[in-house]
Order: structure tokens, then sequence, then C-alpha cells
């Protein structure tokens, strides 16, 4: 009888550890002879006939183009390139390549309207030039600020009368900084020579 004492305790723990491990399980099988349906059939002869839905991918989509660029480049070089370049008038300006120092008024017309005066380049050529009219190299001003953007002041003929011709300089980024105003004499010497 001691073994059945031994055993009956062994046998109460072990016997819900069985009746946990016993559970039903459902399989599904399908029997071997049945055919596929046939949507699955057109499906897969479908696939099979027709070419990959995929782009054919070749060295050149790797490589930076107009058409496929490098979303990581830095682009701050190239605009800092721009901003070194000369700064291009967007008016037009008769003899932008010289200075008002370099020019002669030589001759000046005031019986027409408007009235019209002559300029000499160190070249030798002439240039008619009326009211309004911008002339000479521009000065390169740089905006205020940290983004201050460059840009250009030209002179402007501003009057044109008997003996000289009067040029005017503004500002269109200050207009609370007066006009600088310069004035060209008719150099009447360096005709007769």
């Amino acid at each position: 009888m001691s073994t059945a004492r031994q055993i009956l305790p062994l046998l109460l723990l072990g016997l819900p550890l069985a009746l946990l491990g016993c559970g039903e399980e459902k399989i599904i099988t399908s029997p071997v002879s049945a055919a596929p349906p046939a949507s699955a059939v057109a499906t897969a002869t479908a696939s099979a006939e027709r070419p990959s839905a995929r782009l054919p991918i070749d060295e050149v989509d790797f490589t930076e183009s107009e058409r496929s660029r490098d979303p990581f480049r830095s682009y701050a070089r190239t605009f800092a390139q721009e901003t070194k370049g000369r700064v291009r008038s967007q008016r037009e300006v008769v003899l932008p390549e010289y200075t008002l120092d370099e020019l002669k008024l030589i001759g000046i017309v005031t019986r027409l309207q408007p009235a019209k005066a002559m300029l000499v380049d160190p070249t030798g050529k002439g240039h008619v030039i009326q009211r309004g009219q911008f002339v000479g190299r521009a000065d390169v001003v740089l905006g205020a600020g940290r983004s201050g953007t460059t840009y250009e002041v030209n002179w402007r003929v501003d009057r044109i009368r008997d003996g000289d011709v009067v040029l005017v300089r503004e500002d269109p980024a200050n207009p609370d900084v007066p006009t600088i105003t310069r004035v060209l004499p008719l150099r009447v010497d360096d005709v007769q020579k």
C-alpha cells in the first residue's frame, strides 16, 4: 500500500496538467482529387502571359541629371557664386562700361524737345543722350542687414542746360537720403583742338 499512497498524490497533481494539454484541434484538409477554382487558374495564366509591371532599371537612373537630382545635394556653393558675380542692370544704360570722369560733354542742342547732348567716350566715339536716360557705370551698393542684396545705382540725366548737363543719382532703397547731383560742363576747348 505504500506504493499506492505515493502514486496517488502524483496522479492528483498530474491530472489537471494532462487535461490542459488535451484540447481539440481542428484540421481542415481538402480532398486531393479536387481541382482548383476557375478564377485561380485564370489569374495564374494571365500573370504568366503579361509582362512584368515593374519598370526596367538602368545605370542612367542612378546618375544625377536634370531629370533625376540628388535630394541631399547642397546648392549653397552655387548661390554663393551667383552673388559674387557682377550685378547685371535691368535698365537701359548709355555707356555702362565708362565712369563719368572718362566721358566728355562736347555738344548741346537745346532748341529740340527734348534737348539733347553729346558725350564722347575714351575711344573717341560720340553718343547722344537726353533727359531721363541713365548714363555711365553704375555703383554697386550692398543692402543693409544680414541678407542685404546688392543693387546698382546709376546716374540719370536730370537737365540739359545751355552750358552743362546735370546728372542725379538716387538710392531707391533709401529714399530719405538726399539725391547726389553732378554737373558735366561743356568742353568747348577740346572740340577746337
